[in-house]
């Protein structure tokens, strides 16, 4: 694995934006295992001086995790515990993180900013060591006193965090993994000769129950990243949830011998199920019971590689029918309560949508569930995607872009005041359009010649290119405080071949905005944050702002009077396309 990143961190984007093979090896783990985009990378890396042994960090809305990341980029073949000490700097200094700020370079203390955000959000802290070597013996050991110190400390002080080693084999099979993240598909043999197993045949469906040790666990693929719960209703609900707590202290305890009787098991799926020489072989492996369970188990993979004796009940069926696999994985989620998000799918005010937008686009599709992928004869213009729609009729309808990256929001908080309407098929596939057009111009060409900040911020801004489009229409007609019918805004646009222009106006308008905000004198002490500015409400005053100044400036610029007056005409709209806002706060 160190040959091969050697070759690729040699790469004009590497060797370009990183001084040194330390940052090209953290930017590339960032770019093929987290797979972020060329601007969110170089935004994520924070090494250099004073960077307080934190070489990156990386916030994900959509685990609720900062992932804190230290990396080691050495061909010997075996590292000591140097490193992990320097993790456990880095841990013990972000728990103050006021003091950290002030020591920390300038690319950390904005980052820094945004982790102070995402704490207030209830994000647990994940360390990761990321190296081309393996730890010595004594570092392993080492590694194993620090899990069970942070497992102490989080339930005393409420700062949930885990710290993993990514070392040169699990870097590698993250790296097969990440090929397959489109559509990944575990394969896994567990062997199963220290187990206590029955194989069954239960209404026609292949079924294993078995008692296997905790440290068999550990070996599971796809835990970290999420891949082996494709299938869950949810992801890993963070280390600090109740349950998730008392299943850390049965491994800590002198009791774990007892965790098979204090847990309730763990179920999983698979295609294809074949049990043979005490050897159990899965194809299409999915944890649809047991998320949170098996993140804990594996923060904890120190202590557990010690434990003997020590089981957990698991159930394997062998289900390929997707539809079977749904039910199971809703009807055996009760260890930690589903939350209404989780099963909006089926809410009938969804499935009436689905059948409308089916109905009027029948070469479209409405994908309601996670994870569901539409049939291949479908157009992609026309496949629109639940949790996507309700990111855009946030920031269109209720004119809160600032929201539109948090799902848990829109489906649990807001979800009644956004889709209690019968929404217009023609109007969802309206904002459909509207956001596959913009995003053309979020990508690394640049064509709107955006700062480079905000185009890292591809989670975030390209709701609030949305929003601004929606303004463009309110802020000419004079109705600010209003909301423009987004299918008639979009005939408008296309019947005068406008399109383009109004995407080109509307996103330097964000661009605009967001360097107005960071050229402002900010607080003595306070360093400004573009993920802080993206994620608040202040924001969007600074986008109607750069709107209106350009409709102001553009007829005293050459041409522009001509331009001025064609846009007027278009983006002309009667007082019946306007509505008031959706209430979201």
């Amino acid at each position: 694995m160190y040959e091969r990143i050697k070759k690729e961190i040699k790469q004009n984007y590497y060797q370009q934006n990183f001084p040194n093979d330390g940052q090209r090896f953290v930017a590339w783990y960032l770019r093929n295992i987290y797979l972020r985009n060329m601007n969110e990378t170089k935004d994520d890396i924070t090494d250099g001086a004073d960077d307080k042994q934190i070489d990156a960090i990386v916030i994900d809305d959509d685990k609720q995790t900062i992932f804190v990341i230290q990396g080691k980029f050495i061909g010997s073949s075996s590292v000591d515990a140097e490193p992990l000490r320097e993790v456990l700097s880095s841990w013990l200094q972000l728990r103050d993180i006021i003091k950290l700020q002030e020591v920390g370079n300038i690319k950390l203390k904005r980052k820094l900013s945004e982790v102070a955000k995402a704490l207030e959000d209830d994000y647990e802290v994940a360390f990761e060591l990321i190296t081309t070597s393996t730890l010595t013996e004594s570092a392993n050991n080492d590694l194993a006193t620090f899990q069970k110190q942070l497992a102490d400390l989080a339930e005393k002080e409420d700062f949930p965090s885990s710290i993993t080693v990514i070392d040169k084999d699990e870097l590698n099979r993250r790296y097969d993994l990440a090929l397959e993240r489109e559509s990944p598909s575990i394969k896994h043999t567990i062997d199963l000769s220290d187990s206590r197993f029955l194989p069954l045949n239960i209404a026609g469906t292949q079924v294993v129950v078995a008692a296997i040790p905790l440290r068999e666990c550990i070996n599971i693929p796809g835990i970290k990243d999420g891949t082996l719960f494709q299938k869950n209703v949810r992801q890993s609900l963070g280390l600090n949830n109740a349950v998730n707590k008392g299943i850390k202290n049965t491994i800590y305890s002198d009791k774990h011998r007892d965790f098979f009787f204090f847990h309730n098991g763990i179920t999983a799926i698979c295609n294809k199920l074949e049990l043979q020489d005490q050897k159990l072989k899965l194809n299409g492996l999915s944890v649809v019971n047991g998320c949170q369970s098996l993140n804990t188990i594996i923060s904890c993979s120190e202590r557990i590689k010690t434990l003997d004796d020590t089981f957990v009940l698991f159930r394997f069926y062998e289900i390929p029918q997707r539809e079977r696999a749904d039910r199971i994985s809703i009807n055996t989620n009760s260890q930690s309560a589903v939350k209404p998000r989780d099963l909006r799918s089926n809410d009938k005010r969804v499935l009436n949508l689905k059948k409308l937008f089916e109905q009027k686009y029948p070469s479209g599709y409405f994908i309601t569930k996670r994870g569901e992928q539409a049939p291949a004869d479908k157009d992609k213009n026309y496949v629109l995607d639940l949790s996507d729609l309700g990111k855009y009729l946030i920031a269109w309808h209720s004119k809160r872009p600032n929201v539109s990256y948090s799902e848990a929001k829109i489906f649990d908080k807001y979800f009644e005041q956004l889709f209690k309407r019968e929404y217009k098929p023609e109007n969802a596939q309206a904002l459909n359009f509207w956001m596959k057009e913009l995003l053309k111009s979020w990508t690394d060409e640049n064509s709107l010649g955006m700062n480079e900040t905000l185009l890292a911020m591809k989670a975030y801004a390209p709701y609030h290119h949305l929003y601004a489009i929606s303004m463009c229409f309110a802020i000419s007609n004079n109705e600010s405080d209003r909301v423009p019918n987004p299918g008639r805004c979009l005939e408008k646009a296309q019947q005068n071949g406008m399109v383009d222009e109004i995407i080109n106006i509307s996103g330097r308008s964000v661009n605009m905005a967001l360097e107005a905000a960071a050229n402002e004198v900010q607080p003595q002490g306070k360093i400004f944050s573009p993920h802080n500015w993206i994620k608040a409400k202040t924001c969007l005053a600074g986008i109607n702002f750069a709107i209106h100044n350009y409709f102001s400036m553009l007829p005293m610029l050459p041409g522009g009077q001509e331009l001025s007056k064609r846009l007027k005409e278009i983006l002309a709209l009667g007082n019946e396309d306007f509505e008031y806002r959706w209430e979201a706060d």
